[in-house]
């Protein structure tokens, strides 16, 4: 009897791991989750981060800034003072309250390093955090900043870790002690570079996930991953680079499995150095726009997946849908006589046009671990030959691009845009600041003074009327005057099983995408 009743047991427990298992969703993920600390950054991954712990508020379709931990807040009239009250009856997830006490606690512990966070602009303007009360918490600049809010839905370093989550010394640049926070998963099981399972937070104060579990497996190669997939060894195919666009084509072809594609996330971009004596003349940069098939390319280089962009931004953004700046259409006719205008003429018997001369003959910079970068630099460089225009192509390491393009040592450029919930003012104001490469670029624009002026104004707004009519001018004049060309819309994708039900894409391009997720054998 005692024997059956062990063998009982053991089947019921088996039984009541097969149903948990049932209700894990499991995702591949090409590296380790990192340390699920709020206030630090990479190897950490924003899309786990975001699992465990929240922000005050959130970024939502089209910009909408939404109520999270933060149930409403007022901002004064002068645009320095924010006071947010907070939600009540929310607790950590080790049952402990979430209160201004602890907000402000967080705030204290980001300020003591607030170096590693000057990137995001309010923090260099945070003069005074302030507890009104339990529930009340006031943040105070030292000038107007009307990106705070936005800002304030980035999935770090401003979400907030639960007391017993603190080292002694409040020191959390250093790591955390546990993993607490607020949001509707807890980090239950971990083996680096293998796997991370977390598991439904019961007590969460929204709407509870719909799966019990979600398991990350850690795969770094992209075909292994796919394979995974194949064998439903993996349930979820999700992100940027994932997986080829290629790959991704196959897959949607085949009726096994469901794919989705997001809204755009960011422009791919190229960026055109004006202070080059063969860009310099705007007539030249525009040539180079109307001298090439952007439809076809994009359709031809992502296999559809990304779309061709009319706008730098796009226009899913705050403040970019109504831009003025118009389309540039593919017309070689166009492109000849504009070039021909600028005194770049074609030596009879010759292939590269000539001025006083000098050949007309640039280089593009590419990531040379970027397929699609690759494959666009090669159609441009067949398509300008035909103008006359020799482009030298050049494929360099990702850190070797950021910095060549800093410094101010290149042609042109690949570069894209931030996205949600970053732009347009971080974008704006990459291009303002010295040592980015876009303020340089922008050298020989006939209103740089003015531009530089009005990016520099626009996030001391308070009027949002006059706000969107400095944007509407600002990106309509950098993208007018040919140094920033838009190429593509860049999108995420996400492959997944058929028993995955109700994926959806999250508005900030970090988030996690499990929000509502449920599966259904």
């Amino acid at each position: 009897m005692l024997l059956l009743s062990v063998f009982l047991t053991a089947c019921t427990n088996s039984a009541s791991e097969v149903k948990k298992d049932d209700n894990m969703l499991t995702m591949a993920w090409p590296r380790d989750v990192g340390e699920m600390n709020p206030h630090v950054y990479n190897p950490s991954q924003l899309f786990a981060q975001s699992m465990v712990y929240e922000p005050l508020v959130s970024y939502q379709e089209g910009g909408k800034l939404q109520p999270e931990l933060a149930e409403s807040w007022e901002i004064s009239e002068d645009g320095k003072n924010y006071t947010f009250h907070l939600r009540k009856g929310v607790k950590f997830s080790d049952g402990t309250d979430f209160n201004a006490q602890i907000v402000k606690k967080n705030f204290d512990a980001i300020l003591e390093n607030k170096d590693l966070h000057s990137w995001l602009g309010f923090m260099n303007k945070i003069d005074q955090v302030n507890v009104i009360d339990d529930n009340t918490f006031q943040l105070s600049l030292t000038e107007p900043y009307y990106p705070t809010i936005q800002e304030l839905a980035v999935v770090r370093p401003v979400r907030f870790l639960g007391e017993a989550g603190f080292p002694k010394d409040g020191d959390t640049s250093k790591g955390v002690e546990k993993e607490v926070g607020t949001g509707p998963w807890i980090l239950d099981e971990y083996k680096k570079d293998e796997y991370a399972i977390y598991k439904r937070n019961e007590n969460y104060w929204g709407e509870l996930p719909k799966v019990e579990k979600i398991k990350v497996k850690v795969i770094p190669d992209a075909e292994t991953r796919v394979l995974a997939f194949e064998k439903g060894e993996v349930d979820l195919l999700y992100g940027e680079g994932s997986i080829s666009l290629d790959t991704f084509k196959q897959l949607e072809a085949n009726d096994t499995y469901k794919t989705s594609i997001s809204e755009p996330v960011a422009t791919r971009q190229l960026v055109m150095n004006t202070k080059k004596e063969q860009l310099a003349d705007e007539r030249v940069r525009q040539a180079l726009q109307y001298g090439f098939n952007k439809a076809a390319m994009v359709e031809g280089v992502t296999s559809g997946v990304e779309e061709k962009a009319d706008n730098i931004l796009p226009t899913n953004f705050p403040y970019t849908k109504n831009l003025d700046a118009k389309p540039v259409d593919y017309d070689v006719k166009k492109a000849e006589a504009l070039l021909d205008e600028a005194g770049w003429k074609l030596p009879k018997g010759k292939e590269v046009r000539e001025k006083d001369g000098q050949p007309l003959e640039v280089e593009l910079m590419y990531d040379s671990a970027e397929n699609i970068q690759k494959t666009m630099a090669e159609t441009l460089q067949a398509e300008w030959a035909t103008l006359g225009v020799k482009l030298n192509i050049v494929g360099v390491e990702l850190a070797e691009q950021v910095q060549r393009f800093k410094g101010n040592e290149f042609d042109i450029n690949f570069f894209s845009n931030y996205g949600a919930p970053y732009d347009p003012h971080t974008f704006v104001n990459v291009v303002a600041s010295d040592g980015y490469g876009f303020k340089e670029a922008i050298s020989a624009y006939s209103n740089k003074d003015e531009l530089i002026k009005q990016m520099v104004e626009v996030p001391k707004t308070t009027d949002e009327k006059e706000r969107q009519e400095l944007y509407t001018s600002i990106l309509t004049s950098l993208q007018e005057q040919g140094a920033i060309v838009p190429i593509s819309y860049i999108k995420k994708t996400a492959v997944y099983q058929k028993q995955v039900k109700d994926f959806t894409f999250p508005a900030n391009r970090d988030e996690h995408p499990f929000a509502g997720i449920n599966i259904k054998q």
